[in-house]
């Protein structure tokens, strides 16, 4: 059956808060981002990712914090991201607690801070984040800035890139299907798992059948979440059951 496919929820820290948009726009408050962690990871979670989505000078400093506390409330294996520029930020946050980083504007600027972080730490602790939106022209371009600002980077160009460079996985959110709630983007999924490495699909779960359609037409690795999970819509244990159900392997 291959290996179990993996059920993320994320969580995107602002102000020590864990927020959550639509579209990367439009936050809400959804909690505590330490309480939400520790309730995850006694539901099943298999991992966690927390992205800091103002990355200011104070507000590293906040998450830095946060990082230390959930390390010490979890025991599944947790990626941290947003606001890092250098390869100081990577080991600040690993020291902290993290097991991997995610990086995206930082890595589109500067390629070789994947092969920095791979070398010094392992491809297992490099996760490549990729915003991509769909333009008019059916083409998918790689956005940086939390999504603010397009780039000439082509979605499938730069993927194949990362993974040559020795990232050890990509999360790829469709900024056309974020917290829309219609499903995944199957197709681009799809073409991205033909790379060599773990693809986590991000942007659009609304329901049960979403996860298993990233699973089984866009043959992710994982499926990452936000507000299904924050506001209570999807347990994961239900989840999980369910997809087993359909013969997609999950822990349990």
């Amino acid at each position: 059956m291959g290996l179990a496919k993996r059920i993320i929820p994320c969580l995107d820290v602002k102000d020590g808060q864990t927020v959550k948009g639509v579209n990367f726009e439009n936050l809400r408050n959804a909690g505590d981002p330490v309480e939400l962690a520790r309730r995850y990871s006694e539901e099943g979670a298999d991992e966690l990712v927390f992205l800091d989505i103002t990355a200011s000078a104070e507000g590293r400093n906040t998450f830095t914090e946060m990082v230390e506390r959930v390390a010490k409330v979890i025991n599944i294996p947790f990626t941290v991201g947003g606001g890092i520029n250098a390869f100081s930020d990577v080991e600040r946050l690993l020291y902290a607690g993290a097991d991997k980083v995610s990086i995206n504007s930082a890595a589109i600027r500067n390629p070789q801070l994947i092969d920095e972080i791979s070398s010094k730490f392992g491809s297992q602790v490099c996760v490549c984040a990729i915003d991509a939106r769909q333009e008019t022209d059916g083409e998918w371009y790689c956005y940086v800035k939390g999504g603010r600002e397009r780039t000439e980077r082509r979605l499938f160009d730069w993927a194949a890139e990362v993974a040559d460079r020795g990232a050890g996985e990509i999360l790829f959110t469709s900024m056309n299907h974020d917290g829309v709630k219609t499903g995944y983007a199957n197709g681009a999924l799809a073409q991205l798992s033909t790379l060599p490495i773990p693809i986590i699909a991000s942007g659009g779960a609304g329901n049960m059948q979403h996860f298993y359609d990233a699973f089984s037409i866009g043959r992710a690795d994982a499926a990452l979440a936000a507000s299904v999970f924050h506001f209570g819509e999807i347990s994961i244990p239900k989840l999980k059951r369910f997809l087993n159900g359909k013969g997609v392997k999950t822990r349990i």
